[in-house]
């Protein structure tokens, strides 16, 4: 299992625009073949920062879905929101 953490900043002012295109796009990543589990949280300091974590089987399950037309569909409805791209990493437990 590989954790996926995505750094989100939103432009200011869209934060509630984003959290309701979040909810309508997690299907996306909930219905893709290796995700085990998708979860978004708030910045409280700094509103318009967002952190997005996936669990996935594997990286190669992320690449999987980031090479789908489901992808398309996420990026599509979460991505006018965002300030600059996000900065993903992918981590493993220890």
């Amino acid at each position: 299992m590989v954790l996926e953490v995505a750094l989100i900043d939103v432009t200011a002012g869209q934060e509630d625009a984003f959290a309701a295109a979040y909810q309508e796009a997690r299907q996306q990543i909930e219905q893709a073949d290796g995700s085990r589990s998708i979860r978004m949280t708030a910045g409280i300091e700094t509103p318009t920062r967002f952190v997005l974590m996936v669990e996935w089987d594997s990286v190669e399950a992320h690449n999987v879905f980031r090479a789908s037309d489901a992808f398309g569909v996420w990026r599509g409805l979460i991505g006018p929101h965002f300030a600059n791209p996000p900065h993903v990493e992918h981590f493993t437990d220890i």
